[in-house]
Formats: C-alpha cells, structure tokens, sequence
C-alpha cells in the first residue's frame, strides 16, 4: 500500500513527527497516525452567509462516515461568502475563497476533502481550489430551501422579490404586503429554491461528477441529505485508496455534459463564469462559445422559476436531476466519470419521470432551443451572454435606442425620475459594472424599469450590462459584456440616443454607428470617475489582475494549479 500523504507529517520518531502528532492527540487515539486516511471537510458554514448556516450539521454526518469508513475526519472552516450579505458583491471574493482553500488544503496533512457549499459562490470556489490542489475531492451541496406561501401561491426567492418589488414601484401592490411576504420566503434552511446560481451550481457540480450521484438537489431540511452526507464520507476513503482525483474526473467531456444540463435545466448564466474558472484552473479546454456550440440547440425541460412555474422541491419529487438527464443521455459524453469512478450515465438508468409538469419529456419541451447564447458584435468583441429562456421572445431582435447609466449610482439617481427620455423601445444600459469596474461583477444587470412604463404595463424591455444579473432574475438581459467598459471595451463609449442592435437568432449586439466614430469617441468623465479604484488590499490585487468575463473572471496568477506537493518541514 502507498504510503499516504499525511504520513508526509506524521510517520516517524523524529522531532517534526513528534510535533505533528502531539498537537493533534486531543482525543486521537495512536492509531489515528498509522497510516489512514485524514480528510478534511472543507465547511463554508456560517451564520453570515444564511443559506449555509446548516453545514455544521451536514459535517458531522460526513464525519460518521468517514470514521466508518477507516479514515480521521478533520473539521477546516473555510472562507464563506453570504450573496445576500457581502458588499459590494461575494464575486469579488470567490477567487479570494478559491485560493484560500487550495493554499489550506495543501499546507495541512490531509489526504482527501470533502466539500461542504450551498450559496452562489461557495461550490464554484471551492472546486476551483480542489482543482488546483488536486487531492481526492468530492462535494456534498447543501440543498435548497422548502417552497414558502404567500396569498396563497408559492414564492421563488430571489425571483419573487424582483416580482413583487415592480409591482411596488408600479403601485399595483402595497408596501405593507410587499413586507409581509418576507417571513414568508424563507420557509427553512437551505439556498434559494428557484433555479438560481445556487441551485444550478449544486447540480452542475453532480453533472461534472463531483457528488455523490443522486444527491444533488436533495432539500436542505430532508433527512436524505444527511443520509447522502454519511454515505460520501465513506465514499471520499474509496477515493483517496483509488487515487481518484478531480483531473482524473473533471474533463472536457465532464464541462460539456454541463454546457447540455445546464440549457435542460434552464440555469443560471452564472454558470457560465464559474465553469470557465473551474476549468482554468485545470487547463481543460473550454469556452465561451462552447456554451453556444453546445448548448444552443438542447431543449428546456425543466418548468421553474425563473424561466418556468415550480420550485427546487417540486423538481426533487417529480424524479430530480437525474430524470432530466436522462431524457438527453443522447447529448451526454458517455465516457466522463463521476466520483464512484464510473460513468456519469451509468447512473440514470431506473429513472421515472413522477410530474410531467415540472419534468417534461424531450418531445414536449417548454422550449425547443434554451441553451445560453453568445452573442458578438461591434458592442461586444470578446462576446456578451443572454438566457434566451428568461427572455420575452418578441425582444430577442430589437433596434432601440439607448438610455446610459454612468454607474449604479446613476441608475439609482435617475431611473425614476418621471422626466427620464425613456420609452418602452428604449435599450437601458448600465457600464462600470464589469470585473475590473465595480470591482467584482455585481449581479445588477436586471436594472428595474421606469415607473412610468411600469405604469403603462411594461414589464420588460431590453438590457445591456457589463456585469451579471442573479440567477433568480429574469427578462431580456445581455449580460457580461466584454471588454467591459473599465478595460476599454466600447461600452464606453456608447451614449443616449444612439441605436442598438440586439439580434439573438444571429448572435449579434451592435450600436449603428460608423466604425470611425466609434473609435474617436472618448469615454464619459462621470463613468471613469465611478470605476474602482482601490488603494490597497485584495480589491486592489483583483483589479490590477483580474481577467475578463469571457475567461471565467479568475485572476492571472491564479489560473492552473500547483497540485498538493509542499516540500519543506515547517520546523
């Protein structure tokens, strides 16, 4: 037998060994350090970051059954990020997470890790960290939240408050019962129960093959997480005796299959950022326009919100992930793997489809063509993304001309503004909202809508942004616009009144004016003033190394890996 990597700390009679071990008897019996398996459960519980706070629990299933299973369990807290808490927005932090965790999970003497996230940027960031570190890694998500009620009808969080918030703004609902839906949304512990960032990066980390198969999209409060939980504690000592790594699971093969479950399930354009990012780190080959290649033509089967009408507990009792993969095994790469070291597809035989409704079968799709499209274009030469499945199909070609806003302060200062030059026709775009600019990418691409076309009955109308929206969010947004406006992308440049291409059945976003206008136009002082500019700390290390959206936002430096080798004693 191989002798394991935290025998690299422990094994031996000398000094170093001695330290090692000592520290660590606060209950470890000797035979703690002869050779077995120590796993790290890498926890993003926190009481700030709210759709994570039952971890803990999760933890001490995971424990059980690694101590079944032969192996040490070694608790490592590590970074959390709460969407709803941080500011100015938990993405400028994912790749400070990501790094955290890999430089931890190297440094210390562990021989595999369990992954314990929930919440948009916890799964992405910590398998971006197993990627780079490359130790025997698997996920366990923490589910979504129990669908609440309110008058009587189900509420989406996330897409219930963009809802119900324009309803406000429109005078269509109360302040007084707009307030009394909020104890409602948030039935029990878990994530967002939409099809948002959380939701589909918990799938997608299953599709990748990065969880237990079948576990993925299990509610918080079900006691079958918790069950899931104790069984992938055993299953990570498999993983480590196997030597079954995250390169060994996470291929090309592996992406693409969640390029195809992402266009079925009807997820997030999040997803792009983080799949690109995660692939980086492992040198796999994947674009942008893989997402179009890929995606573009596989048909939407899943009915939630936003695109649709159920939540993440109806998706879970109508046969789960697993009956929405199998109606595409077809476009699956048979040949990628899961954490059991066997195909992704093995796993989907014996799947049945309980609610036609919310799971719909290849040949009664709720769209035909769903996957994300890239769209190019004088407005956007590196490329910009749309989710053709949220959007209103009658504004999918549009000519418009555009209302520009300098700055989320600029929105916030003028949007309502009864004065605003504005009409239903109108391209509202918001710049300085990019990686670099912000700093971080905040999910305000959804802008609101004017009052007054709210008033008119105007629920949606085209949107440009340089940076994301929220998975929960819906309506015809383009988002990621790259270069965005603080990398000197035209975006910049683009001012009120000049008209605005968008032509998604051609992949294209333009502005109609002369390329030689284009190019002698200097950009507006009020946007340049509102880009980030951080003296210090890590905002500063972001922006001066931050990538740009069509490469996944991860910094320069951070892109690849350095794998789990630390060569010299610490004393």
């Amino acid at each position: 037998m191989a002798r394991s990597r935290s025998a690299q700390w422990y094994a031996g009679a000398d000094r170093n060994a001695y330290i090692h071990r000592a520290w660590m008897r606060r209950g470890l019996p000797s035979h703690a350090f002869d050779g077995r398996p120590h796993i790290a459960i890498a926890n993003t519980a926190s009481d700030l970051t709210p759709c994570n706070n039952h971890l803990d629990d999760v933890a001490e299933h995971v424990k059980r059954g690694v101590w079944e299973a032969g192996g040490v369990p070694l608790n490592l807290p590590v970074v959390s990020l709460g969407e709803t808490q941080v500011r100015p927005t938990a993405m400028l932090w994912r790749n400070m997470a990501a790094m955290a965790t890999e430089e931890m999970l190297r440094a210390n003497p562990i021989d595999g890790v369990v992954l314990l996230g929930g919440c948009d940027k916890t799964i992405p960031a910590l398998l971006m960290a197993a990627a780079s570190v490359d130790l025997p890694a698997v996920v366990v998500p923490g589910g979504p939240m129990l669908t609440g009620h309110f008058r009587g009808g189900p509420l989406g969080c996330g897409t219930d408050v963009w809802k119900l918030s324009e309803e406000v703004r429109a005078g269509t609902l109360t302040q007084t019962e707009f307030l009394r839906s909020e104890s409602s949304m948030i039935r029990s512990k878990g994530h967002c129960n939409t099809m948002g960032t959380a939701s589909t990066m918990g799938l997608l980390a299953e599709v990748l093959g990065m969880t237990l198969p079948g576990l993925a999209g299990t509610p918080a409060p079900d006691n079958r997480l918790l069950e899931g939980a104790h069984e992938t504690g055993r299953l990570i000592v498999e993983m480590v005796a196997a030597g079954r790594r995250p390169s060994t699971i996470l291929t090309r093969g592996s992406f693409l299959n969640a390029v195809v479950a992402l266009a079925a399930l009807g997820g997030s354009t999040n997803a792009v950022v983080h799949l690109l990012a995660i692939a980086g780190r492992l040198g796999v080959e994947l674009t942008q326009d893989d997402f179009d290649r890929t995606g573009s033509g596989v048909p939407l089967l899943v009915d939630l919100q936003p695109a649709g009408r159920f939540l993440m507990d109806d998706l879970h009792r109508a046969g789960g992930l697993h009956a929405v993969l199998n109606e595409v095994r077809d476009l699956l790469d048979p040949a990628a793997i899961t954490v059991t070291g066997r195909p992704l597809v093995d796993h989907l035989d014996d799947t049945t489809i309980h609610d036609p409704e919310v799971i719909r079968t290849r040949d009664k799709p709720l769209q035909q063509d769903a996957g994300i499209a890239v769209l190019y274009g004088n407005l956007a030469p590196d490329g910009a993304v749309i989710k053709p499945a949220a959007a209103s199909p009658h504004l999918l070609r549009h000519r418009g001309p555009a209302v520009v806003f300098d700055s989320i302060e600029d929105l916030h200062a003028r949007l309502d503004d009864p004065d605003l030059n504005v009409t239903a026709d109108s391209v509202l775009i918001l710049r300085g909202c990019g990686p670099k600019g912000y700093p971080g990418m905040p999910e305000v691409a959804n802008l609101p809508l004017p009052p007054k076309l709210l008033a008119q009955g105007v629920r949606d109308m085209v949107r440009i942004c340089d940076g994301r929206m929220s998975g929960t969010a819906y309506g015809t947004v383009v988002l990621h616009v790259a270069p965005e406006a603080a990398a000197h992308g035209p975006l910049a440049v683009v001012q009120t009144g000049d008209m605005i291409i968008l032509d998604v059945p051609n992949r294209r976003l333009d502005i109609d004016i002369p390329a030689g206008e284009l190019a002698a136009r200097r950009p507006s002082p009020a946007m340049t003033q509102a880009f980030a500019r951080p003296a210090r700390g890590w905002q500063r290390l972001y922006v001066d190394t931050v990538g740009q959206a069509d490469t996944g936002a991860d910094l320069g430096f951070l892109v690849g890996s350095s794998g789990d080798h630390v060569p010299r004693e610490s004393h």
